[in-house]
């Protein structure tokens, strides 16, 4: 065995039979002659981003894979991405990035679901704390994958924030993973506790991050496909998503 072949060996062994703690290996092949798999396996994701193009930018490999496997995924964004279309109004521009998002969720899988704030005018306060929180106790995920809080984009730092007051007043029943969004101009610090190999669903992941036109990703995406491939690096694989997960397990006393 040569030594490209070790690390791609290595690679694989590292990434296993599960994504964040989630089955997709065994499964996946359990239920390769059913479209559906058993109720009892079938867990459900939220991937919940600022705007539309978030989730997929930051997770859109994560979500396929998980999708395939037979999980629920649900795609939540924030906001309709309102003030992301230059010469737009804010209404047109969400018009249009509605249906780019239902596109794109057409390609990952995911189901979507749209919240009430408004994109560069995003809020932290008692309602929409509330807001979050009932949205997410309502869909029940056994997973999140959102915003690192630590971010220079106010409406990811705010969403972050969002989720994470929403896991702990619902008693953390469901496993927390931040993911990061163009880090070193935006997320800051992050570093990774989980890395995902997306190798089988990389030009997928492009596929639904290209359905998102108004964003000119032809322009942008050189940023995420840099950080795919160090990510890859770090799980010796050739293109990798990475998560940090919030634990607040407390020190043992003794």
């Amino acid at each position: 065995m040569n030594r490209r072949e070790m690390i791609k060996k290595t690679g694989a062994a590292a990434v296993g039979a599960t994504v964040l703690g989630l089955p997709v290996g065994a499964m996946a092949q359990e239920n390769s002659n059913s479209k559906k798999p058993t109720a009892s396996k079938r867990l459900k994701v939220l991937a919940i981003g600022a705007h539309p193009d978030d989730p997929e930018t930051c997770c859109g490999g994560t979500m396929c894979l998980l999708h395939d496997a037979g999980h629920e995924v649900v795609c939540v964004y924030l906001t309709r991405g309102e003030a992301g279309i230059a010469g737009k109004s804010h209404s047109e521009a969400a018009a249009i990035r509605v249906v780019e998002s239902e596109n794109a969720c057409k390609v990952t899988g995911a189901r979507h679901i749209f919240m009430s704030q408004v994109d560069g005018n995003t809020e932290v306060n008692l309602e929409r704390y509330k807001e979050m929180r009932e949205l997410i106790d309502r869909e029940n995920p056994d997973i999140v994958m959102t915003h690192w809080p630590l971010d220079g984009h106010r409406d990811h730092a705010i969403c972050g924030i969002l989720v994470m007051d929403a896991w702990r007043r619902l008693d953390r029943r469901f496993k927390l993973f931040y993911f990061e969004a163009m880090s070193g101009t935006q997320s800051q610090m992050f570093h990774p506790t989980h890395w995902v190999n997306i190798e089988p669903v990389l030009e997928r992941k492009h596929e639904a991050c290209n359905c998102h036109v108004s964003q000119h990703m032809d322009e942008i995406y050189h940023w995420h496909k840099t950080m795919e491939h160090f990510r890859g690096l770090e799980c010796r694989c050739e293109a990798a998503e990475a998560f940090a997960q919030h634990s607040d397990a407390l020190p043992t006393l003794g």
